[in-house]
């Protein structure tokens, strides 16, 4: 029988939470909230400002701007959140079959899986009898025993899997949030393309400089880099627009 702590939690499970308790913090590297949003904002700066650059570019009317614009919005945001969503709930349904599979394997085999989990330690550097009682004693628990068999295995946290809905969701305020940015202008009567470049100019290296607060690159480096990557989409947008205004 496993033996079981005062709060009625398995020791195994405790002691995790316990060492999550007083382990330091590290930024979030699996993604997240952070992932779509970032990729939705900047997304949301590029497409549409290279849209509105496009249609300006084609000496189109203010009333013809800002209707692209609001329709590059909304299409855009809503193509984001389902992507994200589909692609999320993709990801997280297949890991939950595997985590089934793994579940099944470790009822019906779990001599053989507890071997597969000493032959795993063994391979990180312990000695093969240690290994073997580590293995013995996490596999007294099925539950600790299929958590370490699908972070091993999988590379996985099955207390923490994606959310679908966060993900879609980030993605659509993001998106709305970075292509608003180009359109605002037009909205309060600009004519010009120039405020809504100036505009989309400080989003995207605001953008870019956000991003590396978790990476090891200087805030000045990812800022510059966004800000030239989205220059060069509404150059060539512009361009197209501007070839094609005048050929028609």
């Amino acid at each position: 029988m496993t033996a079981s702590h005062p709060t009625g939690q398995p020791p195994q499970r405790q002691a995790r939470k316990e060492a999550e308790r007083v382990q330091h913090e590290h930024a979030d590297v699996t993604g997240g909230w952070l992932r779509p949003a970032v990729f939705g904002a900047s997304d949301g700066l590029v497409s549409n400002f290279a849209l509105i650059a496009g249609v300006a570019g084609a000496q189109s009317s203010r009333h013809a701007v800002v209707l692209a614009g609001v329709a590059g919005l909304a299409a855009g945001a809503f193509s984001m959140a389902a992507g994200e969503y589909i692609s999320v709930r993709s990801q997280a349904e297949q890991a939950r079959a595997e985590i089934d599979i793994e579940r099944r394997e470790i009822q019906a085999r779990p001599e053989a899986e507890e071997r597969e989990l000493a032959m795993m330690y063994v391979a990180k550097g312990l000695d093969p009898e240690l290994a073997r009682q580590v293995a013995h004693q996490l596999s007294l628990d099925p539950d600790a025993a299929l958590d370490v068999h699908v972070r091993e295995e999988l590379g996985i946290d099955p207390d923490d899997l994606p959310s679908a809905r966060l993900a879609a969701g980030s993605s659509f305020l993001s998106f709305s949030v970075g292509a608003v940015l180009p359109l605002l202008p037009y909205l309060f009567g600009a004519t010009s393309l120039w405020p809504a470049t100036l505009l989309a100019a400080a989003g995207l290296f605001a953008c870019g400089a956000f991003v590396t607060k978790f990476t090891p690159r200087p805030w000045w480096y990812g800022g510059t880099r966004q800000l030239v990557v989205g220059a060069l989409a509404a150059v060539v947008t512009y361009g197209i627009g501007a070839a094609v205004g005048t050929g028609v």
